[in-house]
């Protein structure tokens, strides 16, 4: 069976029509018969392409405002039939039936519709494709015998091969071509049901579908892994929420810990300026001030040698005074809205730092967001841990209730805990953080870790918060806590031994407040 299949018959209807005119040209070079719809074919006749209407083809005139054009048997037995069936040759011989061997389409900009602010539903469903998609599938299904291209970036691939193989492409190009196509038409089938199913919500709340489905676009190969023998790729869109102005190529560690860096500062940027710094996707330091060069010194100090190479996130523009105390330090990642110009200057003195600025006013998952997890052989899927407590969720336990500055110390280190790997225990300020003890296998060990830690940073944890993400199942922990100078805690409760916890906390005066909920992170 021969793989390279000679083209002697395009049909060309694109809406992106980057590179279709010359496209077009080189296919008529070739001695190609180009039959075009609508707008491209307009687009080409001004280019002084020769085209054949679609509906001179077919003998059936473009209907309902242009949704019929190419949904007609005489267009899809043309893709569909296969050359070598000389059943399929007779029936297209027997209905004057002509061959069409190359079919380039891209879809309707539905995405770009919808993604326009106040765009109507209505406006939105007319940017359905429907004889797009049809014909790519019918393409690609017979990709044995056609050829099918869904992008323009594409367009050169398929002259060259028609240039080595006489007018013809290899069967390994078109089934490169057709995986091409139904991963694009598979996107856009997703885009679309998950732009209705938000605009008319189904009648059953529906967290976790029967069938889960994302297609995504690769949109960068990354240098590697967690790892250097580790091959990775990032897909969707992250990389589009920022424009990087200095730096090396961002790596699939950076990716990780710049979200629970953005996760951080977002969460605390309604106090003031915030600052966050991750190391190993976890906090080593995080603040508030009047101004965001006071936040990132106070930020710093909960941990200055962990914070070395480690990534920054900023709430509020960098301005000269925090570029200034920033750039003796050794950042691997600073990511802010925006960046004056002079300390832009200053910060790209380190040629190798990755400067982002975000582009998105919000930042993170929405409300019934799924977060998914690959696992051998699936995937596991949850709703986001987004969910603010409300002061009415917050419960006194003890006789002591926290003063105001206690309080506040408690509700900025639970607004931090959450993007603390667990087991997770925090001594904070009203606002910063001073000890964190991350990712241990015993709670006690995460709260020793938290106050050695600092003690070598050289901060006094007397009168600080202490915060955990799930509730102290022993007194212990408490303990630990109190000897290294907390005054109030905050945890989530529903221990079997809550009332021995309470009562250690009672006898030391220790102010506590359970929220009822909980903040694991693995």
């Amino acid at each position: 069976m021969m793989s390279e299949r000679p083209i002697r018959r395009a049909l060309l209807s694109v809406s992106d029509k980057t590179g279709i005119v010359e496209f077009a040209r080189a296919l008529a070079a070739f001695g190609i018969e180009i039959l075009s719809t609508g707008g491209t074919a307009r687009t080409l006749r001004d280019a002084a392409v020769d085209v054949v209407d679609v509906d001179r083809f077919t003998g059936f005139p473009e209907m309902l405002d242009g949704r019929v054009k190419t949904l007609h048997p005489k267009v899809h037995a043309g893709i569909l039939y296969r050359r070598d069936d000389p059943g399929h040759v007779a029936a297209l011989n027997e209905h004057g039936l002509e061959p069409i061997d190359l079919v380039v389409v891209n879809l309707y900009p539905f995405v770009e519709t919808i993604s326009t602010t106040g765009v109507t539903v209505q406006e939105a469903v007319e940017q359905i494709d429907i004889g797009g998609p049809s014909m790519l599938r019918s393409a690609a299904k017979n990709h044995e015998h056609v050829t099918v291209v869904c992008r323009p970036d594409r367009y050169d691939a398929i002259l060259e091969a028609m240039k080595a193989g006489n007018g013809g492409t290899t069967l390994a190009l078109r089934r490169q071509l057709a995986i091409e196509v139904f991963a694009a038409t598979h996107a856009y089938d997703g885009a679309i049901s998950g732009y209705l199913a938000d605009v008319e919500p189904a009648a059953e709340d529906v967290e976790h579908p029967d069938c889960l489905s994302r297609c995504l676009p690769r949109e960068r190969a990354l240098r590697y892994g967690e790892n250097p023998h580790q091959r990775a790729a990032i897909y969707g869109s992250f990389l589009a929420s920022f424009d990087q102005v200095h730096g090396k190529e961002i790596s699939y560690n950076n990716i990780f810990d710049l979200c629970a860096a953005l996760d951080v500062a977002a969460k605390l940027a309604v106090r003031g300026s915030a600052v966050a710094i991750i190391k190993h996707a976890n906090p080593c330091g995080a603040a508030v001030g009047d101004s965001l060069a006071s936040a990132w010194s106070a930020a710093l100090a909960c941990d200055p040698q962990a914070a070395s190479g480690g990534i920054i996130a900023c709430s509020t523009p960098v301005d000269v005074e925090t570029a200034e105390v920033m750039s003796g330090h050794f950042i691997e990642v600073l990511v802010a809205p925006d960046f004056d110009p002079e300390a832009l200057e200053i910060l790209q003195r380190r040629k190798n730092r990755i400067l982002l600025r975000r582009k998105l006013d919000s930042w993170g998952f929405q409300p019934g967001e799924l977060v998914l997890r690959s696992v051998p052989g699936g995937i596991v899927a949850q709703t986001a841990d987004v969910a603010a407590v409300d002061e009415s969720d917050l419960r006194v336990v003890t006789d002591r209730a926290p003063t105001g500055d206690e309080m506040a110390a408690l509700r900025f280190g639970w607004d931090v805990v959450r993007f603390v790997k667990s087991n997770a225990i925090l001594y904070c300020g009203r606002d910063r953080l001073l000890g964190v003890g991350a990712g241990q296998m015993s709670r006690v060990d995460s709260a020793r870790i938290a106050a050695s830690k600092a003690a070598r940073a050289g901060l006094d944890l007397e009168g600080s918060a202490v915060i955990s993400d799930a509730f102290f199942p022993f007194a212990d922990g408490l303990l630990v806590a109190v000897e290294a100078g907390a005054t109030c805690a905050i945890q989530p409760g529903g221990s079997v031994r809550d009332d021995e916890v309470i009562a250690a906390a009672n006898q030391h005066d220790i102010a506590m407040v359970f929220t009822g909920r909980r903040h694991f992170r693995h």
